[in-house]
């Protein structure tokens, strides 16, 4: 019976590339005596087609291929029978894209992140290191967070021996990524009790209160 075909597949297939170089899509109808129309989908929207480049035979072109067309699906299919379908997915193939550096300032005992934000395809697995050295994870210090494409350490209570540059290291069969975040931890802060804080203010209330009530005796005196 009738059927399409997309760069020679009859089904639906996956289609690996990477970033850049333009890719063409050639849909064919098989089977058909009769002149087809045939329709181009990029996910759920319509592909806009010229005359010439609809009819048993139809041409669609991606340039360039972007990180952003990654597990995005093109469908062809036949106007008057839109069951009569062949999609292709692009697996658009990339190393992490991580570069770069950071300063943090934290004041000692306070809590702090580290995040890096990096894409990747394949998936990319990360590792943290401190001045130059693989870091050693502290159960009851350290935490790492991480999805497919967040990167995060937390430490707990900062101290002023977390002092240093920790570099993350994203890394896939591809290649791999690296940011460097120069911590500082700072003196803590002297706190003031609340409860001095209240008292002082008690007494300079006092204090103008008596100045008050002094100068209308002496007023009164006067007169």
């Amino acid at each position: 019976g009738l059927e399409l075909s997309v760069n020679d597949h009859a089904a639906d297939f996956t289609l690996p590339t990477e970033p850049g170089p333009a890719i063409s899509l050639s849909c064919l109808v098989h089977n058909s005596s009769r002149a087809e129309e045939l329709l181009w989908y990029r996910g759920d929207g319509r592909v806009g087609l010229k005359d010439g480049n609809r009819v048993n035979i139809s041409n669609i072109c991606i340039s360039p291929v972007n990180e952003s067309d990654n597990g995005v699906t093109f469908t062809c299919k036949l106007a008057r029978d839109k069951s009569v379908q062949v999609s292709v997915t692009l697996d658009v193939q990339f190393p992490p894209q991580l570069s770069g550096e950071e300063t943090l300032h934290v004041e000692e005992e306070k809590d702090v992140t580290l995040t890096c934000n990096s894409k990747s395809n394949p998936q990319a697995q990360s590792t943290w290191h401190k001045d130059n050295h693989s870091l050693t994870l502290q159960q009851s210090r350290h935490e790492l967070y991480q999805t497919s494409e967040v990167f995060q350490l937390s430490i707990r209570k900062v101290q002023k021996s977390d002092n240093g540059t920790y570099t993350c290291v994203v890394q896939s069969s591809l290649g791999k990524g690296t940011r460097d975040f120069h911590l500082i931890v700072e003196d803590k802060k002297p706190v003031f009790p609340k409860e001095a804080v209240i008292a002082a203010a008690v007494v300079v209330i006092i204090t103008i209160l008596f100045g008050i009530v002094a100068r209308k005796d002496t007023f009164f005196k006067v007169w």
